[in-house]
């Protein structure tokens, strides 16, 4: 019989811009409170209702370089002309406390967490179809058509590389997605 740590595996959520990781997030941050969701820095613009440090951590580029200098990202990527990453320290102190955690991160940093952390989950949330990731995208109505094509190419990749994760969830329902999740989470 194989040992188990009692440190849950961390478990990513990565997809394309606009499959609605986000709104599966803030699902799980609602309904599912014992599960940790770690947030992330970035050198964004807030939108319209994002709050600092409960959304994202919002930095400008040299607080987002001293950080990567510094080694306080777990993984760290650039999308769409802007850098996100995930503070180390938070993470490690939750998994080493037994808290299941769920980072939502891009295909860099899924990537990168394989890369350092090998026994992690990581979890590809597909959109039902590529039209409905592009009505999805316009829809948005917050993005110049530059950043929107931007994330249309950077989507194409995406898809292409979900054979890198170890489980796919169709997003046809943010509460179905999300209670997949949790039950994977949960068998970690």
């Amino acid at each position: 019989m194989a040992a188990h740590s009692a440190r849950p595996r961390l478990t990513v959520l990565s997809g394309p811009s606009g499959v609605g990781k986000s709104t599966v997030v803030a699902h799980m941050r609602k309904e599912h409170p014992e599960v940790w969701l770690s947030v992330s820095a970035t050198t964004r613009r807030p939108r319209p209702g994002e709050r600092d440090g409960v959304h994202y951590f919002f930095v400008d580029d040299g607080e987002f370089d001293k950080l990567i200098a510094n080694g306080e990202l777990l993984e760290w990527a650039e999308f769409a002309g802007n850098r996100y990453g995930t503070p180390r320290e938070a993470v490690m102190d939750r998994l080493d406390a037994g808290e299941p955690v769920l980072l939502e991160i891009d295909l860099q940093g899924a990537r990168q967490i394989r890369e350092s952390m090998p026994e992690a989950q990581l979890v590809f949330l597909a959109p039902p179809s590529w039209e409905e990731l592009v009505r999805r995208l316009t829809g948005r109505g917050t993005e110049a058509p530059e950043v929107i094509e931007r994330r249309l190419e950077a989507a194409r990749t995406e898809l292409a590389a979900e054979s890198e994760f170890d489980t796919t969830l169709v997003n046809t329902s943010v509460e179905a997605v999300a209670n997949e999740l949790l039950a994977l989470m949960r068998v970690a």
